[in-house]
């Protein structure tokens, strides 16, 4: 794992919150109508999949806290629901029971969670023409690999993925599939690839890229140098700064601001630990229930909002949290059951789930990218020992159920 970052925790965005002065006005216009509500009722099967995008969201984002708790956190479940998704498609038994139990379904079907993903992301895609929100799938296959039609088709069908075949030993593939991830986050996470292994066999791989300008914008001559007081002392930060109507709530642990994008379909909550709480105490009380509860909370409030420019990049590969989180099957090599991918099945497993992130924060709004590379490998085919018959040796010839034996013969040279 790898950051780059000014300053501390996304999850920590400094902010000062106060009652402003009476009087105190937005700086400019609202830009467009606000979205009140979805273009239509969600079913209950996309209800279910939302809830299970949360459910994971905060069991891993707990898990990463907890794992790099002297660190940045910059991470999208979304995006690696997604991946992990196409993977879970072609799995059976206990690999799919482990990665459906993790990624939050519990025991919705497979027909609920396929249907699911794809009326998801067509209903992300659409929300707001004035965010710039990208979710792309893709397939990747080294060339002669046997590969069901079926897991391509679902891949096709549910994700809208890309499916294409690769020479994986030309140095030309790790370029082309770079090249897919680039533009798939328009640039802002140019590679996920430095190598493709001898055992890799396939590649699953989402993309995401939101850019949105915030409803109401921040003065760039209003924003100044100041310290940020993180766990690694005082260090130097761009502080943003606006005045007026802002989304407001408060929780014994936190105070929280809702910043919205666009048309409001999308926002931002920053989320600021009360003095003598701890961002991990937060972290530790997100959950889907009290998530829900919270963020009907919001209120319209008169505030001095003063929040950090940001930029932060962020990698990390996950086998170790899902791990933790009990999707385990699928990462044993000769354990694990993809046998709906190929008909070698019961010899691949998942060798690779790395995320790369991007995220920029300014006056104007923000930008963010996920990229989300989860890597099948194949195992060698299994040594066999040999068993040469060539010195004398001793046999048995019995009725296996009852044990019962019907001959015995030790035979010490050819008769």
């Amino acid at each position: 794992m790898s950051s780059r970052f000014v300053p501390y925790a996304v999850a920590t965005l400094g902010i000062a919150l106060a009652v402003a002065c009476s009087g105190a006005t937005e700086p400019r216009p609202q830009p467009s109508p606000v979205l009140e509500a979805l273009p239509r009722a969600l079913s209950a099967g996309e209800q279910k999949i939302i809830a299970a995008n949360n459910e994971f969201s905060f069991s891993l984002f707990r898990q990463l806290g907890a794992a790099e708790s002297d660190s940045n956190v910059f991470v999208s479940p979304l995006s690696a629901s997604m991946a992990l998704g196409m993977a879970m498609t072609g799995a059976s038994g206990t690999t799919f029971d482990e990665m459906r139990a993790t990624l939050g379904f519990g025991t919705t079907s497979e027909s609920e969670i396929d249907q699911g993903y794809k009326s998801l992301i067509t209903l992300l895609r659409g929300l707001d023409p004035g965010v710039d929100f990208r979710i792309a799938n893709s397939i990747w296959t080294r060339e002669g690999f046997p590969v069901t039609p079926a897991f391509l088709d679902a891949g096709r069908t549910w994700f809208d993925a890309q499916a294409a075949s690769l020479d994986f030993a030309s140095p030309t593939a790790v370029k082309s599939i770079n090249d897919w991830v680039s533009t798939a986050t328009a640039g802002k996470i140019p590679t996920i690839l430095d190598q493709i292994k001898s055992d890799e066999v396939m590649f699953l791989i989402n993309a995401i890229y939101f850019k949105g300008s915030w409803r109401a914008k921040f003065d760039p001559a209003l924003t100044i140098d100041a310290p940020f007081h993180g766990i690694a002392g005082d260090q130097p930060m761009k502080l943003m700064h606006r005045e007026g109507t802002i989304r407001y709530m408060q929780t014994p642990a936190f105070s929280a601001v809702d910043l919205p994008y666009g048309n409001s379909a999308y926002s931002m909550s920053v989320l600021l630990p009360n003095v003598g709480q701890s961002v991990d105490a937060v972290l530790a009380s997100l959950r889907t229930d009290t998530w829900s509860a919270w963020t009907t909370q919001f209120q319209d409030a008169e505030l001095d909002l003063h929040l950090p420019r940001l930029a932060l990049t962020w990698e990390r590969m996950l086998i170790p949290d899902l791990q933790a989180l009990g999707m385990r099957a699928a990462f044993q090599a000769g354990g694990a059951d993809f046998s709906r991918i190929s008909p070698l099945g019961d010899r691949l497993f998942i060798s690779t789930v790395k995320q790369k992130t991007y995220v920029n924060v300014n006056e104007e709004g923000t930008e963010a990218a996920a990229v989300t590379n989860v890597g099948i490998s194949l195992t060698s085919a299994p040594l066999r020992t040999q068993f040469r018959v060539d010195r004398p040796y001793v046999f048995v010839i019995r009725e296996r159920l009852s044990g019962t034996i019907l001959f015995l013969g030790a035979i010490r040279r050819m008769p």
